[in-house]
């Protein structure tokens, strides 16, 4: 509990020397199951249906814009989430195909 509250403190520090004042370092701790899934991504994608449809999801989400003036600001919270499952499938397929690289 005392390792959170300083935790905390030093967080709330003001200026730049709260900014990763203890900040942990991210860990993945499942790369198998995550290259499993990067696999599986690659797999389905790769296919000529599996390329339409990708290619239809960009159309839909990625090539359009996320905000236009006057809309809700958040219509393009909505859609930046969106696109975000877009580039999630973009980043597992190279991830696949290119291998992972060190993080």
């Amino acid at each position: 509990m005392a390792r959170e509250a300083e935790k905390i403190r030093s967080i709330n520090t003001p200026g730049w020397d709260g900014v990763n004042s203890s900040a942990d370092v991210t860990r993945i701790h499942n790369v198998s199951e995550q290259e499993s899934l990067d696999l599986l991504y690659n797999r389905c994608f790769s296919t000529d249906a599996g390329q339409k449809v990708l290619e239809h999801l960009i159309s839909l989400t990625l090539d359009q814009p996320c905000w236009t003036p006057g809309a809700d600001p958040s219509f393009g919270y909505a859609r930046e989430g969106q696109n975000s499952i877009i580039r999630e499938i973009q980043q597992r397929i190279k991830r696949n195909k290119n291998g992972r690289k060190s993080e």
